[in-house]
This record gives C-alpha cells, structure tokens and sequence, in this order.
C-alpha cells in the first residue's frame, strides 16, 4: 500500500511539473506575440515602398496620379524601359556603376584587410593611438572632405575620370575596423608556429590567415560594393559627361524644373536594386556571420 501511494505521489508530481511546464511554455508564446505581431507590421511597411515601385515601373506616369491609385501592375513597363534607355541610356550607366563598383571593392577589400590585419597582430609603439585616430575619422562628414578633395583631384586633372571617383575612399575607416575585429580571433599561436617553420609573412597571411576570415571578408565585400553603388554625392562632383554618369547620378538627370519623369524613375530605381537584392540574398549568411564575429572582440 505504501509502494502505490509513493509511486501515485511520485506520478502526480510528475504530471504537475509537466503542466507547469506547459503553462509557462503557453505564457512565454503570449508574451512574444506582440513582439511576433509587432515584427509582421514592420515587415509589411517595409515591403510596401518595394511594392509601389514595382507598380509604379509598370504604369505611365499620368495614371500615378489618378484616382484610384494602381494597386496592381500595368502594361507600360517595356514602354517604361525604352523611353528609360533613350533619356539617359541606362544600360551604359548601369555599366559604368559596375565597373567602378568592381575596381571599387577589390582594392579597397585588399587595403581593409591588410590594415585590419596589421592592427591586429602585429604589436608596435602609437598602435593605440593609429586605432583611436582611425575611429575618429569615421567622424568627420563626409560634406567637410567635399571642397578639400575636389581641389586635389582637379590640380591632378582627374575630374570626370573612374580614378577621381575610386582612389580618394579607398581606404575604408569602418572596413578597416571590421577587419581588425576580426582577425582579433585568429590564434596568435598559429602565426608563431608559422614563422618557425620558415613561412613567409605573405605565405602566413594568404595560406593560414585569409581562410579563417572567410565570413568578415564576404561581409567586408558586400558592405563596400554596396556603399559605391549607391553612392552619390561623391560621383555628381566628379563625373561631367553624360557617359560616364554612374546609375545615382544618371537618375538624377530625369528630375527636371517642370517636369519628372516617375514611372522612368521607379524602374530605375528598381533595375539598380536588383544587383544588390541579388548579392545579399547569395551571401547573407555570410554577411550577418561576418557581422557578428566581428563585434564579439572590444
């Protein structure tokens, strides 16, 4: 008798501690659902300018203005397409932003790393104070650099060239500390090891190092190819000709004094989006990885 009473007690406990489990597993599901509902509205806002210039790519301009507003695609978009092409030839400025795009990231990839790498491993006097100096340009707007920069490049005679527009950002402050935090993982132990056996420096950083930093790098590339397409400012200062205008720039042109061309606006807009939907969807594992391995170093 005592045997059955202990095993029901023991039972019963049992069954209390699964409902209580299951009762804070319930209350948990309740308290993230405002945090679930609130993530779904942001979704949604964000998706919907997305949306509207997919519609709007594919309607004239007179009928964005009408009322009703579309809310489904039109037929207009070959039309859009040809009219784009004429105005301000986008295939040959889409061109042009991914060539300086390219030439953009490799180099400037090649510099972040190789000064991240520095910065990390390599213990020398004022290494401080060369980090604290590097952070502190991060600081400075870009506007203040403007007037300075473009004087340099017109006594050099590169204004209107794709070196005017590449060399003056090529060393990157953000890519730089990125690649610095990184490389703060690598086991300083394998690098010794290295050097004993007879490595060279280049050998140790291509062979050893370089794989290991395989996800701060792909984050490093996105971030930067990213950054030069869409930058804008620095390309209508130093680009004069219209075929050299890169795809920010050409856009630009289509906003005139009395007229503006949307649909031709929203599908270029689109068209320029695509590349880098495309790029971070590929890589993003890699991207948020690389994100994150360098953020857990101080």
């Amino acid at each position: 008798m005592t045997d059955l009473a202990t095993r029901t007690l023991v039972t019963s406990g049992r069954d209390t501690r699964s409902l209580g489990a299951g009762e804070r597993g319930a209350r948990s599901r309740m308290l993230r659902l405002p945090l679930y509902l609130l993530l779904i509205v942001a979704s949604v806002v964000s998706i919907i300018p997305f949306l509207w210039m997919v519609i709007a790519s594919t309607h004239p301009s007179s009928e964005l203005f009408g009322t009703p507003l579309p809310v489904l695609p039109g037929d207009a978009l070959w039309e859009n397409l040809a009219r784009l092409e004429d105005s301000i030839g986008f295939s040959r400025v889409m061109l042009n932003s991914l060539v300086i795009a390219v030439i953009y990231t490799v180099f400037s990839s090649i510099v972040s790393i190789m000064c991240g790498y520095g910065l990390a491993t390599y213990r020398f006097r004022g290494r401080g104070v060369l980090l604290a100096l590097l952070l502190l340009t991060m600081m400075i707007p870009m506007q203040v650099l403007l007037v300075p920069l473009f004087q340099i490049m017109a006594g050099m005679g590169w204004i209107d060239t794709y070196q005017a527009v590449i060399l003056p950002f090529l060393a990157n402050a953000f890519g730089i500390f990125l690649m610095r935090q990184g490389f703060l993982d690598f086991p300083p132990s394998l690098i010794e090891a290295a050097r004993i056996d007879g490595a060279s420096e280049l050998r140790t950083f291509y062979r050893i190092v370089l794989p290991v930093a395989k996800p701060q790098i792909a984050a490093l590339v996105i971030y930067t190819f990213i950054s030069q397409w869409n930058a804008f400012i620095w390309p209508l200062l130093m680009l004069n000709t219209e075929a050299n205008y890169t795809v920010p720039v050409a856009l630009n042109t289509m906003i005139g004094m009395s007229r503006v061309d949307y649909s031709g606006l929203m599908l270029g807009s689109l068209l320029a989006t695509l590349p880098l939907l495309l790029l971070f969807l590929i890589f993003q594992k890699q991207f948020v990885a690389g994100l994150l391995g360098g953020a857990v170093k101080g």
